[in-house]
């Protein structure tokens, strides 16, 4: 049998150690929403810092542009998620956002007005 013949036990581009496609969806399904919800505020946050340069070797990161993208998003997810989330939850989320507004703030050469940086149009001003 040639490399490129797919074996009957394991179908083309699958592996003995990778779920199918349903075992996925039903994995996801499992997750509660607001799980999924902090979970993709954790990954903005991430990325937002990094691209204000605040990882480790960050300023061959650094994009101001990036950074303002991904926290505008960031802020109007926890704002469209304040009702679904708890407290619990949307107050380090929260934090987080406003850190990041705030070395946002400090990182740009050119200030905002205050209520036109990042996310504003969400929070209101952010001072420190």
């Amino acid at each position: 049998m040639s490399d490129a013949t797919p074996s009957p036990e394991f179908p083309t581009g699958s592996a003995p150690d990778s779920p199918d496609f349903d075992t996925l969806t039903r994995d996801i399904a499992d997750v509660p929403a607001v799980e999924v919800i902090t979970t993709v505020a954790v990954h903005l946050m991430s990325a937002a810092a990094v691209n204000l340069g605040l990882a480790e070797g960050g300023e061959g990161h650094k994009d101001l542009d990036e950074a303002r993208k991904l926290i505008h998003s960031l802020a109007g997810l926890l704002d469209a998620s304040a009702t679904e989330i708890s407290s619990f939850h949307a107050a380090p989320l929260r934090d987080g956002l406003k850190s990041l507004q705030l070395a946002f703030r400090e990182a740009s050469l050119v200030a905002d007005e205050p209520g036109q940086g990042p996310g504003e149009k969400y929070t209101g001003p952010v001072f420190g």
